[in-house]
């Protein structure tokens, strides 16, 4: 009998781990995300006794990334992704530009280049999609204006990412660090070529779900369907799930949070999307569980001793820096405060995109090696504040009973 299963190690300790700390969390009064976060510090490098395999991990939790996205777009029509442009295009680049700014202002302070700054403030202006649809989801707003505006505004922050993780590699020796492989040294018209590239593969991403996805996808799953078997039905939502986001990313470089989600927008007009929807959901959840897991194990807890102030300062430009800014175009969109409250809270903090992004400033020798760790502990930091947050708001602006 084989005992090398990193596997089945990496999910079994992660998941009995993230159940034990999930319930003395809960017997604090503490959200269960902090002992699912505490669960993965445990098994990570940083920490003695048994350490999981990070990369399995991390590709773990990317799954429930594409689950819950999936689910999303379930509930999420082209319809509500439409009405919400207005506020979500302007609101969501306007909110990058601020934080990144911000960000590049600790990072001139701390003595990187411009490059490293740049590379450190996209880093933390875009929020987490598990944490944000969470949230929105144990409130039961993802449905509701605000819901589809923070929904909105987090599509476009994943578009932003696409592109930046796409135009950063040929950029990076401009920027100060080492050439992607593309050219050795960047200029106008290749740049407007990765540029006109890029563009064109997501337009025909988004085409081919909108005209083909719309009638294979629920065609597909009308006819499983049929056949009456639920366990078929199952199989099915799941391969069109993860066959999608899959597809998606290595045909036409988006991620794959948006594939996803597309995918079950183009399902939502169907009569089985609510059966879709709940057929997913204890996968949705377990995976989600393993995604705060693979968080935890990234966070090396010693730098909170090494450099504390440095570490507040990231904080507060996710929590306070993000929120201020995105409250203000929320209002000056002549939304209320309620609406804007909930918004600036929603992306309050920071997560998948953040790492792969900062990770790739590593391997590009754009950033140092401190930038991770900087970003890893705002993460945990601001995942753990999240749902405090919310509960302020709450007292700010009471939520009308049902």
């Amino acid at each position: 009998m084989p005992h090398d299963t990193p596997l089945i190690a990496t999910i079994a300790m992660g998941l009995g781990l993230a159940f034990l700390f999930g319930l003395i969390a809960q017997r604090l009064r503490l959200p269960p995300i902090v002992g699912y976060l505490a669960a993965g510090i445990c098994v990570g490098p940083f920490t003695p006794g048994f350490v999981a395999d990070a990369a399995l991990a991390t590709e773990l939790a990317e799954i429930g990334v594409i689950l819950l996205m999936f689910g999303v777009g379930l509930h999420f029509s082209l319809r509500d992704l439409l009405s919400v442009r207005a506020i979500a295009i302007p609101g969501a680049i306007g909110q990058i530009a601020v934080a990144t700014l911000m960000g590049m202002g600790l990072a001139w302070a701390l003595g990187w280049s411009p490059g490293a700054g740049l590379v450190f403030g996209l880093s933390l202006s875009v929020a987490s999609t598990v944490v944000l649809l969470r949230a929105l989801q144990e409130r039961k707003e993802v449905a509701t204006d605000k819901g589809r505006i923070a929904v909105g505004w987090l599509i476009v922050e994943d578009l932003a990412m696409v592109l930046t993780l796409v135009l950063l590699p040929p950029l990076a020796g401009l920027l100060g660090g080492t050439s992607g492989g593309l050219v050795a040294s960047l200029g106008v018209q290749p740049l407007w070529a990765t540029l006109g590239l890029t563009a064109v593969k997501v337009g025909v991403f988004v085409a081919l779900m909108l005209i083909l996805g719309r009638r294979t996808i629920p065609m597909v799953l009308h006819y499983t369907a049929h056949t009456g078997s639920r366990e078929l039905f199952r199989l099915g939502v799941l391969a069109i799930a993860l066959g999608v986001a899959y597809g998606s990313a290595k045909l036409f470089g988006v991620s794959f949070a948006l594939g996803a989600f597309f995918a079950g927008m183009v399902l939502a007009e169907s009569k089985l999307a609510t059966q879709a929807a709940k057929d997913t959901l204890p996968l949705r959840d377990a995976f989600a569980v393993l995604f705060f897991v693979s968080v935890g194990m990234l966070f090396d807890p010693a730098i909170l001793v090494e450099e504390p102030l440095t570490v507040l300062a990231t904080f507060l430009i996710i929590t306070l820096g993000k929120s201020a800014a995105a409250y203000g175009i929320v209002r000056a969109f002549g939304h209320d405060k309620s609406v804007a409250l909930t918004i600036s809270a929603s992306l309050a903090q920071i997560g998948e995109f953040s790492f792969i992004l900062i990770v790739l400033g590593v391997k590009l020798a754009l950033v140092p090696d401190e930038a991770v760790a900087l970003v890893v502990a705002g993460a945990i930091l601001s995942i753990i504040a999240n749902p405090l947050a919310f509960r302020l708001i709450d007292r700010i602006t009471p939520r009308p009973a049902p």
